[in-house]
């Protein structure tokens, strides 16, 4: 344990005792990514890392004194061996060069690299760079060798890679680059004074498909700067633990919500309060290539809320808030093609989600998004083009419609 010692001055005209006040640093998630088996057009093409330098851009959501990163191995059947790892305060979002003055090499139980076994995470050391929250962080990867590939490929971040060695340059110029996070799991913050973490369990919709590359504008983005601009809610982090093509019950381009929920949400450091919004996969895969039966329409409601009932159980378990989103429209969605019985289902599930005493917390994504003269149907404004996803001004509705009383 560290301490933070305040001293009082004797006054002039006699002596006070000296006091001391003890700090207890505590560490909380600023920033974190699921991390999964990539496939398809998501996985790179074989020998796009090997023996390179990754440089990544991040952004904490919270601010702290120290940090230290989380590494996945998680989709890797082999031992994943880093030969070395740095990090850096970014200059901005869209590039790759850093402030030389910050750059720190990242050790692991005091060595400069790991091994990472098999499906497993790993810790970097603790290293002394105060972070302000939202700023951009780079944490750069030197592979050597061809690594198993472990990664977040809806990042809507750029990320930058040159062959060789290039964890200490400034910049790096003619490097290649791509849309997607590797081996990081969490970057993790450490203070000096209470800290709370808010983790949004979702899809593609959580994710922020739709949203600016590199503009930091998914609704998650708009949540934590009204957190950093309230002087009562500024101990609260939120990260973003969306996967494009989520579902509760079954996997689709990454594992299922009940499968990943103990490793994406209640593993993390800090967390108090989850954002669940998940179904609208679930919901839309059902007659998405033949129709079914009203008996099979019923059963799938009911498999949804069961798995509502599960995650809210076992949250409540670990002492975390469960706060309920309701599903948003999707009739036009070319990919669904929802029909008026679709459209009941997710009547039926909203209508779970806003009864009282089944979440913790209630935010109404639907009434928010929805065109009031088609409620069926995003409200155009809001909508990506492909009736499905939000636009930036969309994100930007929801995290703004957002009750901060729910953080409380």
């Amino acid at each position: 344990m560290r301490l933070s010692l305040l001293f009082t001055i004797p006054l002039a005209l006699g002596t006070m005792p000296l006091q001391a006040k003890t700090c207890t640093p505590t560490w909380v998630a600023g920033w974190a990514s699921s991390q999964f088996r990539p496939t398809g057009d998501a996985e790179l093409p074989a020998g796009t890392l090997r023996d390179r330098t990754l440089r990544q851009i991040v952004r904490p959501s919270v601010s702290g004194d120290r940090l230290r990163v989380r590494f996945s191995n998680l989709a890797g059947t082999q031992p994943l061996r880093i030969a070395g790892a740095s990090i850096a305060r970014a200059l901005g979002s869209a590039s790759p060069t850093v402030d030389p003055g910050t750059l720190i090499s990242l050790r692991f139980d005091g060595a400069p690299e790991v091994v990472i076994p098999a499906g497993a995470d790993y810790l970097s050391d603790p290293v002394s760079l105060p972070a302000r929250a939202l700023d951009n962080i780079a944490i750069s990867i030197r592979y050597e060798g061809e690594p198993e590939q472990t990664s977040h490929p809806g990042s809507r971040a750029t990320s930058w890679h040159l062959p060789g060695n290039h964890l200490t340059a400034e910049a790096m110029p003619g490097a290649a680059s791509f849309d997607h996070w590797f081996n990081l799991a969490a970057l993790e913050v450490e203070r000096c004074a209470p800290a709370h973490l808010i983790v949004a369990l979702g899809d593609s919709i959580t994710d922020g498909k739709g949203s600016t590359t590199n503009g930091n504008d998914r609704w998650t983005d708009i949540l934590a700067q009204r957190l950093q601009a309230d002087p009562k809610r500024r101990p609260i982090a939120i990260v973003n633990q969306g996967i494009g093509g989520n579902r509760l019950l079954n996997d689709g381009l990454g594992p299922n919500a009940l499968a990943r929920l103990d490793r994406d949400v209640l593993a993390h450091s800090g967390v108090k309060y989850m954002i669940l919004l998940e179904g609208i996969n679930d919901l839309g895969t059902l007659t998405r290539d033949t129709p079914v039966s009203a008996e099979a329409h019923q059963a799938h409601v009911a498999r949804i809320i069961g798995a509502y009932r599960q995650i809210i159980a076992r949250a409540h378990a670990r002492g975390v808030k469960v706060i309920g989103a309701t599903v948003m429209p999707f009739v036009g969605n070319g990919y669904y093609h929802a029909d008026a019985q679709n459209e009941a289902d997710r009547q039926a599930v909203n209508a779970w989600i806003r009864k009282p005493g089944n979440f913790d917390g209630l935010i109404d994504f639907d009434r928010v998004t929805r065109d009031p003269a088609h409620p069926d149907r995003l409200l155009p404004a809001y909508d990506d083009g492909d009736a499905l996803h939000p636009s930036p001004k969309g994100y930007k509705a929801m995290g703004e419609a957002i009750p901060l009383s729910l953080f409380d």
